[in-house]
Order: C-alpha cells, then structure tokens, then sequence
C-alpha cells in the first residue's frame, strides 16, 4: 500500500509518498482502508517538529480519516469486516490503510459521503467543546469569530448560530466572509481593510462582546480581546498566525473577563466518553441540515503537500481532504 510519510521533520516539500507494506489488525485494533483523510492545520506542525503530540519518525500525517474496516483485531465486537468508520487517530490519515484503536472508531452514518465523514470530527468537535464547555455561549450572545472562514472558524459560525448567538465573522477578504455570510453569519469584518477594534465596537455597542473564538493568534488577539464586555470571554484555539500573542494581563482584569484554552484533542485523551458523545451529538445535527460542513477542495495522496501548503498559505476556506482514488 502507498502512504505520504514523513521520514523527517521539513516542510510538506519533504514528505515522500512510498511503497509500505499492508498493515494487519493487532488486538483492539482495527485496519481500515483509508477512502479519505481531512487536513488540519496541526498537521502542518507535526510534521516540522513543532506541535506537543510528536510521533516516532517515519510517520504518516493525517488525523481524520473514513474508510472501510478491512480487518479486525481480537477482542472488537463493535466493528465487522466491511463497515464504513469514522476515526480520529492523531496520525496515520495520509495512506491507503490505517491501524487504528478500536475505541478511536466509529461507524458512518447512513447517506454520509467519505469526505465529508473525514472532514468534521476535529472542526467541529473543537468548536463545540470550546463554545458550549469552555466558553458557555448562550443564546443571545454576541460571538465574534477570527479567521472565521478556515475550518474549526466557519465550524463556530454554524455552531454559534445554532446557538442562537448573534455570530460576528473576521476574515480576510469578501470571498471568505462570503462564505462566512451563507453558513449563518450576521456580521462581516475584514480585516484586511478595516480597524478591527473599532469595527468591532461599533458592532458590539456598549455592552461589549461576550465570546471571541480565536484561532489565529498573532497581531490581531489584543485588539479583539479589547472589545470584551463584562464577564466576556477569550477562546484560545491556536495560532495560524503563527505569532503567539502577549496579553496585557491588565485586560481581563479591568474587563473581569477571561482567557480560556481550547484543546479538543486533551478533551478527548481526560474524557473520551464526553468526546464521543458530542460528535454523535454532531452527526445528528449534520443529519437533520443544522450543520453543513464546507469541503473546498480534494487531493489525491499524491498531491498531499499541496493541500498541506494551501493550508499553510491560508489559501483554504472550510475544510480540504485528500482522498485516496
């Protein structure tokens, strides 16, 4: 079988797709024949050595994937040799087959494509866990939502206005917050041409903003932060900036606001039950037409670097897969 590894840690030019041999299931395990694998922008860390989870090189990168169970590991009774699954394993996405934990995997729901099976799981389980656990977003509530045309973004925008949220999307250009506007969002900002700040207190008015989502990071954490209400609250998701911002601690403060971290994937580790239930919580959603996740492009595994570097150069808008056909 083919896989896109990572023999060491470089940019997505390094990787190099090769001939590897088939994997075969391992108690508690399963092997699944991997049909498609969403990009995230960890996986774009990982593979330069620079995100906290670092895996034993030679490695393939790709956290999400859906495929079909092509052999099952002594001891699984909730898997069968040819089910569609779901499966959120770190790495491993980038290739043709996949040994993952059984506890990791997850039947498909019926009418569900493959890529749009691998494109939810972290996206819209990170911006679940972080609006509704950390953040505590009620309905009537003003979100402001950065870099809110990318994946985990436009996933809060749909969530926030499931809500019942008034959603305020950033983005960095009319096409993106086009896309922003046709998932839910009531307010656009561009950033690129606005002062965010004050855009963003005109917005908000007196009473501030209660939630900003932010997973960017980078020049534009202050400002926004500087536009909180009383008992508001800062998400940290991450940094696609890729500047880590210094926060005046003065600010929440003098706000008696807070800054809280996101992080789905140690959700998932302290409390995998809570995790699972919240994308089946997810899937039903996506079901009913409450969600509709957004992929904008596909890659075939050859092209994985590609898909990697868009998402690098912020070129993406929703989610990117790479497919395995």
């Amino acid at each position: 079988m083919k896989a896109m590894l990572c023999k060491a840690w470089g940019p997505p030019e390094s990787l190099v797709l090769e001939e590897v041999p088939a994997l075969h299931a391992e108690p508690g395990k399963v092997v699944i024949s991997v049909k498609a694998c969403g990009v995230n922008f960890p996986d774009t860390l990982i593979i330069q050595n620079k995100y906290q989870f670092k895996p034993p090189l030679p490695f393939a990168p790709g956290s999400e994937v859906s495929g079909i169970v092509k052999e099952v590991g002594e001891g699984v009774r909730h898997l069968k040799f040819g089910d569609p699954v779901i499966a959120f394993t770190g790495y491993g996405g980038f290739a043709e087959e996949l040994l993952a934990e059984a506890d990791k995997v997850m039947p498909m729901p019926p009418g569900m494509d493959f890529p749009t099976a691998s494109a939810f799981v972290m996206t819209y389980g990170t911006s679940l866990h972080g609006l509704r656990d950390r953040g505590r977003l009620q309905a009537g509530e003003t979100l402001v939502v950065l870099g809110a045309a990318g994946g985990v973004g436009l996933a809060a925008v749909e969530l926030g206005k499931l809500f019942g949220a008034r959603v305020i999307a950033v983005a960095s250009s009319p096409e993106k917050l086009e896309i922003c506007r046709q998932h839910g969002a009531d307010e656009l900002v561009d950033y690129s041409r606005e002062d965010l700040k004050e855009r963003l207190r005109a917005l908000a008015g007196d009473k501030g903003v209660d939630v900003i989502y932010d997973p960017v990071g980078g020049a534009y954490a202050e400002p926004a932060m500087r536009t909180l209400g009383w008992d508001g609250r800062y998400l940290v998701i991450g940094f696609a900036a890729g500047d880590i911002p210094k926060i005046p601690l003065n600010l929440p403060l003098l706000k008696v606001s807070a800054i809280v971290g996101v992080f789905w994937g140690a959700f998932l580790r302290h409390d995998p039950k809570g995790a699972q239930r919240e994308i089946v919580e997810l899937l039903g959603w996506i079901r009913e037409g409450k969600l509709r996740p957004h992929i904008s492009a596909k890659y075939p595994l050859a092209q994985a670097a590609r898909a990697l570097n868009d998402m690098i150069e912020r070129k993406v808008t929703g989610k990117v897969v790479v497919t395995m056909e």
